[in-house]
């Protein structure tokens, strides 16, 4: 059931100048770390992170009449940065092979990496959904319900990704072997 489009019990404030008011400032400050973590876990790059999350939190406060009256307004929001995501994933793809067509070497930025670079980087390489059901799950500890809503697909779905993406990793990082499903 996909909780993100119902609305949510009880009064919300408003500005006087018809903005989204404190309800709107609460919700940005409580999930805006969380935004954060979850585009880092999908990009690898702090500075896009912070674009991503920013972006939702923009997108939300333009629709904040709807998006506030949800039941789970941070998971409309969590969508909006997986969305933005592959949309810059895929931008860049195609920025990185049209500057390829012109310049022979590439230049690659190195970021300093944390302790757990290797699981996130691994992640990254997954596809798309499996990336954002894995990184939902084990940066926000959601549960399938919760990624299924946020994701907007049916549970069983999410399970497959899930499934799928811990079978990639276990073969990436080397914790089974390649034969085994």
């Amino acid at each position: 059931m996909n909780t993100v489009g119902k609305p949510a019990v009880g009064p919300r404030l408003a500005r006087d100048d018809g903005g989204p008011g404190e309800a709107f400032d609460t919700f940005a400050r409580g999930e805006r770390r969380a935004l954060v973590a979850f585009a880092w876990s999908l990009t690898g790059d702090r500075a896009m992170a912070e674009d991503l999350a920013q972006e939702a939190l923009e997108a939300a406060w333009h629709r904040w009449d709807q998006v506030g009256a949800y039941d789970k307004p941070g998971a409309w929001a969590r969508r909006v940065v997986a969305n933005r995501a592959i949309d810059r994933g895929r931008r860049r793809g195609r920025e990185r092979r049209a500057l390829s067509r012109w310049v022979a070497r590439t230049d690659t930025t190195v970021e300093s990496p944390p302790d757990d670079d290797e699981f996130w980087r691994a992640v990254r390489a997954l596809p798309d959904r499996q990336a954002q059901a894995v990184a939902l799950r084990y940066l926000e500890d959601l549960t399938v319900a919760d990624i299924a809503s946020v994701l907007d697909c049916a549970e069983g779905t999410v399970k497959v990704h899930l499934h799928r993406g811990r079978l990639a990793l276990a073969r990436t990082l080397g914790l089974m072997d390649g034969e085994q499903r």
